[in-house]
């Protein structure tokens, strides 16, 4: 219990409005760490009024007037979705303190995040939650959306677009579209989306998000300021906006709401104008936990074994967007210290780790992998992370530091970790190479996790139980599916978690390579080894509830 809340309950007992039962009552809730003011609310002794004037007398602080409370602007360091989720009012100001007006006082951990975002001192005032509320309803429907703003440019036909270069320039500093790419932006990160896609057709300008690793599309603005918008995210990239025939990759750092945001952005052209597509690297998302990313103790457990080897090679293979390149972050994170030297070549540099040499490539300099590489090894390091193995001249130059005593991490593009050595094989590395560097492999997915405010518990049919080999793995199966609510959208899905497998490198293996076996029986070697395929702990994953049974057959469905 933290000061303020202590305060007002040890007032409470002193105060003459509030019987000896309901008293009790509320310390009962209190012992459950309810909240305060909703459990004097329930108690039903108290107004929402008459709670707000006792914490203004007991913590002698002001009560935010009606009319005043009109006039308040909301500070822009503050996002409207924090303002709504903790029902508070950030007060912008000239001061060097932001007036927060909260019906909650003793909430130290919104007080905290406040002053972080703002970089002030945070004085407080009071209001009851339902004028807070009203107040933030109110101001984000005065907010500015996709739909709005693209109803004002239908109105405005001065963007079409006529070819002239330094007239798309004017066009593309103008404030409304200005304003739009701002609020595509700011939308998707509101929506925990990673990427953004600006595609032009023949009548219409789609704009798609990818949240939790799915299509989903929002208000598109008007056709004929597809160029316009396109010529101001080309400008922010600094790529060239008269060159609309070839592909072009470029970074815009911004700022929104308080909030450093890095997106990498890639133009193509297409038949009806140039294709956009822009993956949103937020270096505070950025996970680089063993137990957030999903791995669980035992997966957890075995990769840091894997990772703490003096030498070798460690792969971590699967489909592009599967988060190899973060679970490989997470690697090199667990083992960086002062000692190690550890050194990366990357395509892009998608977050920048602190005391890791990241180094990114450039072809258009020729600087490729393989020249990365021979210079890094130049540099004495301990470990090295190769972005991707994509041929036999880079995968030759990692086997030959492993065999040197360095320990290499790389990703490859296969389905499972069988098929990860036939991949080496094809890229014509020697099967006696492969046996005596690589240390393990890594294959794994990304599957939706099921939103917690509206999961459903349902018992499998016996076919499912069945199919699956649920009754194997739990005595009494349970699985739950999606159902959908205002937290998620409606998805029934909130967030991503990983399922793997970890295939690390035996005896039996190693004769099976050494044979020129195929990846389905390095892949059967493996599991009679004991390796849990990423299937198996996908289901795990189901019957825990963290997903659903379809999620995780629909990522191992070509595996």
């Amino acid at each position: 219990m933290n000061e303020t809340l202590h305060k007002l309950t040890a007032a409470l007992h002193n105060y003459q409005g509030i019987s000896t039962e309901a008293l009790q009552m509320v310390m009962a809730e209190l012992d459950q760490a309810a909240d305060l003011t909703q459990t004097l609310l329930n108690v039903g002794q108290f107004s929402a009024e008459d709670v707000i004037a006792f914490y203004a007398q007991t913590l002698d602080v002001d009560i935010v007037e009606s009319e005043d409370m009109e006039l308040a602007v909301i500070s822009p360091d503050v996002s409207l979705k924090f303002s709504r989720n903790h029902n508070v009012l950030p007060i912008d100001s000239e001061d060097e303190q932001v007036q927060m007006v909260t019906a909650t006082p003793y909430d130290a951990y919104t007080q905290k995040a406040v002053a972080l975002a703002c970089d002030k001192d945070v004085s407080l005032s009071l209001a009851t939650p339902e004028r807070i509320s009203r107040f933030l309803e109110k101001a984000s429907a005065d907010e500015a959306s996709i739909s709005e703003l693209s109803d004002q440019l239908e109105q405005d036909l001065s963007f079409e677009d006529d070819g002239d270069i330094d007239r798309l320039k004017d066009l593309a500093s103008e404030a409304p579209i200005v304003r739009l790419v701002n609020v595509i932006v700011s939308k998707a990160m509101e929506l925990r989306a990673s990427d953004i896609h600006i595609e032009p057709f023949e009548r219409r300008l789609r704009v798609r998000y990818r949240i939790d690793g799915v299509l989903r599309e929002v208000d598109s603005p008007p056709t004929h300021s597809t160029a316009a918008i396109i010529s101001r995210i080309k400008i922010m990239a600094k790529l060239n906006i008269a060159e609309r025939r070839l592909p072009q990759d470029g970074r815009i750092q911004m700022r929104l709401q308080a909030q450093q945001i890095d997106l990498r952005v890639s133009t193509i052209p297409s038949l009806f104008g140039e294709s956009v597509v822009m993956r949103i690297l937020d270096q505070e998302q950025l996970v680089l936990s063993y137990e957030q990313l999903g791995f669980g103790t035992d997966n957890t457990q075995r990769f840091q074994k894997l990772i703490q080897r003096p030498h070798g090679i460690v792969l971590v293979t699967g489909p592009t967007g599967s988060g190899k390149t973060t679970s490989l972050y997470t690697a090199l994170a667990s083992i960086n210290q002062p000692n190690k030297k550890i050194m990366t070549v990357e395509d892009p540099i998608e977050y920048q780790l602190d005391g890791i040499m990241q180094m990114q490539v450039k072809s258009s300099i020729g600087l490729g992998f393989s020249e990365a590489l021979r210079a890094i090894v130049r540099q004495d390091p301990d470990i090295i992370m190769i972005g991707e193995m994509r041929d036999h001249e880079t995968a030759s130059i990692a086997i030959q530091s492993a065999l040197t005593g360095h320990l290499v991490f790389s990703t490859l593009h296969t389905n499972d970790a069988g098929s990860a050595v036939t991949r080496l094989l094809d890229m014509g590395v020697e099967d006696y190479l492969i046996t005596s560097t690589v240390a393990g492999i890594v294959a794994q997915r990304l599957v939706r996790t099921l939103c917690p405010s509206c999961k459903q518990q349902i018992t499998p049919l016996p076919e499912v139980i069945a199919e699956f080999d649920l009754d194997k793995l739990t005595d009494t199966p349970k699985l739950y599916e999606p159902s959908g609510c205002l937290d998620c959208n409606g998805s029934g899905y909130k967030g991503r978690t990983v399922i793997l497998e970890q295939m690390e490198m035996s005896e039996a293996l190693r004769k099976r390579i050494i044979a020129r076996d195929d990846g389905a029986i390095i892949q059967n070697q493996a599991i009679e080894d004991g390796m849990n395929t990423m299937r198996v702990d996908g289901i795990q994953k189901a019957l825990a509830g963290i997903t659903s049974l379809e999620e995780v057959v629909n990522a191992t469905q070509d595996i």
